[in-house]
């Protein structure tokens, strides 16, 4: 992962991260955290199992809900807190405690993480956490078809667009320090830029999605569609960009414009100049643009400020508006 690889530290993303990962493999098996037995003499023996090495960052997983930060969680993650809270797991200067059940005594910790699984496994049976799954992968698809209803409608309103996908990232130095709410406020400052800088003169209309990875961390997927007639570089342009979120981003951030190896896409390509005249070309930057949108537990967001939208649309200009909605 981004951090722990480099610094041997966990940023904020790498903890949400080992928190579904521990989540999804309690689901995925039948066993405890660890194999507590007694020998004949009485005497506890402990052995570590298949699902122990998940828990090697409890108290940084615990500490992520105990910031007192307004955040929405992803179902995994609300699921371990939930389970958390349910048990009487509490911090402690001496470390993560909790109560036996008929509260006589503290468990020791291999105790307190068999319960904690049980009950992490019980929760994952609930209707709700199965169905947030699926509610997902339907709201994917809904974007999906929108999002090419509003491609088509600019297509449709002018005779040439230029087509720019960026990805914007954090460098792994800056990771470990990284929140969720800085990538929201960089966000914000990029939206402020798109109304008010010279570099999108021109800008029919873009997308913009927050996401979440291993390899990288919190990083942005950003599309860019501007009147071909006034613009004429895709290349240069999507250069512009990458620069102007180098700023933004405090020196600490750096992009990978795919317009720079549009060879890579082949027969697939998508984005660049696309001619009106181009039918058969729509298809493939749909394609490009469902990559924002697109349907990977791996990538959405775990941990979000509540209300904060993961993905952010343009308005569509007079003209394609108007067309949208004669279409409907």
């Amino acid at each position: 992962m981004t951090t722990h690889t480099t610094l041997h530290l966990l940023s904020q993303s790498d903890i949400a991260i080992q928190i579904e990962r521990l989540v999804q493999t309690i689901q995925r098996t039948d066993i405890a955290a660890f194999k507590i037995t007694k020998s004949a003499s009485g005497r506890e023996r402990v052995q570590r199992t298949r699902l122990t090495r998940y828990f090697d960052h409890i108290q940084k997983m615990v500490a992520l809900f105990d910031e007192g930060h307004p955040y929405d969680f992803s179902e995994h993650l609300q699921v371990f807190w939930d389970a958390c809270q349910d048990i009487g797991l509490e911090r402690s200067p001496v470390g993560l405690t909790c109560l036996s059940d008929d509260e006589t005594r503290y468990l020791s910790t291999e105790e307190m993480l068999n319960v904690l699984t049980d009950r992490i496994r019980h929760l994952t049976s609930k209707k709700w956490f199965k169905r947030k799954g699926s509610d997902r992968r339907f709201q994917a698809l809904d974007q999906q078809e929108r999002i090419s209803e509003c491609v088509d409608q600019v297509l449709d309103s002018y005779r040439s667009v230029v087509v720019i996908r960026l990805d914007l990232h954090y460098s792994l130095l800056s990771q470990y320090r990284l929140r969720v709410e800085d990538v929201f406020m960089d966000l914000d400052k990029l939206s402020r830029e798109i109304e008010r800088n010279p570099i999108f003169d021109h800008l029919i209309w873009h997308i913009c999605s927050v996401e979440q990875g291993e390899d990288r961390g919190y990083h942005l997927h950003t599309a860019f569609f501007f009147d071909g007639t006034k613009v004429c570089s895709d290349v240069y342009k999507a250069r512009q960009i990458g620069r102007l979120w180098e700023n933004i981003a405090r020196g600490q951030g750096y992009y990978f414009s795919c317009n720079a190896d549009k060879e890579r896409y082949g027969d697939d390509l998508g984005i660049g100049v696309i001619c009106q005249s181009d039918v058969g070309i729509r298809s493939k930057v749909h394609k490009a643009m469902h990559y924002l949108v697109k349907d990977e537990d791996t990538q959405h967001l775990k941990v979000r400020p509540v209300g904060a939208r993961c993905l952010r649309k343009g308005l569509l200009p007079k003209p394609a508006r108007k067309s949208l909605l004669l279409a409907k």
